[in-house]
């Protein structure tokens, strides 16, 4: 099948999905059929922030459009960000969306998780993944370590370059999720794989894009 991927929000977020579907269909044997489109980081965050959802789904519409007269059969969005407005693109896509946010919800709940701290962005954070995630139970760091996540999280997704300073504050802020009572950590913006791995997290974490990209190469 030929999948058609949204990037570009952020660079980095679309290399980890490029470079693990490039695995996945070496692992099948299958030839990877693949087309990508570039979304705007700065334009995604300000429609975010806004909670403009008709703004970005008409940006995420053109770009399907593209991607439907290149070939592709499916969607996908490499954000997590951008999954604010999923329900609606899905409304209006020219493609069917294999959507993040419904394959964690059944993931989470075929593990039997409870309680899941979650690290991204303050939308992503604050609504517990936009509320897609019940009945688990979602944890958001606390008073200024919210906002100290938030930013250092933009400063990751618009520049791509992981440093120990951006670090120290999502592992900071991972711990104490962990001691409010939080089983794992969720990675809630797929940039955060550029600076955090299961195998060096002092914590345990849970890799959304990683189950996303499951779920999309199954489709491969």
């Amino acid at each position: 099948m030929h999948i058609g991927m949204i990037g570009g929000i952020g660079p980095a977020a679309t290399d980890f999905y490029y470079r693990k579907l490039i695995g996945a269909a070496s692992a099948l044997k299958k030839d990877l059929e693949l087309t990508i489109v570039h979304a705007d980081t700065s334009t995604l965050l300000a429609n975010l922030i806004g909670n403009n959802e008709a703004a970005q789904c008409a940006i995420y519409a053109k770009l399907t459009d593209r991607l439907a007269a290149a070939g592709a059969q499916n969607v996908v969005v490499t954000s997590i960000a951008g999954h604010f407005c999923i329900d609606r693109f899905e409304e209006i896509s020219a493609l069917p969306v294999i959507d993040l946010t419904s394959v964690l919800s059944s993931w989470l709940q075929e593990m039997g998780a409870r309680t899941v701290g979650i690290l991204g962005t303050e939308t992503v954070m604050s609504s517990g993944m936009y509320g897609k995630l019940a009945p688990v139970d979602v944890l958001a760091p606390k008073d200024n370590s919210l906002q100290n996540v938030h930013e250092a999280y933009i400063t990751l997704a618009r520049s791509g370059q992981p440093t120990d300073a951006l670090r120290k504050v999502f592992l900071e802020a991972g711990k104490a999720l962990i001691s409010d009572g939080a089983e794992a950590v969720l990675l809630g913006g797929t940039d955060l794989n550029a600076i955090m791995d299961a195998e060096t997290s002092p914590f345990p974490i849970v890799d959304c894009a990683s189950i996303h990209i499951e779920e999309i190469a199954r489709f491969i």
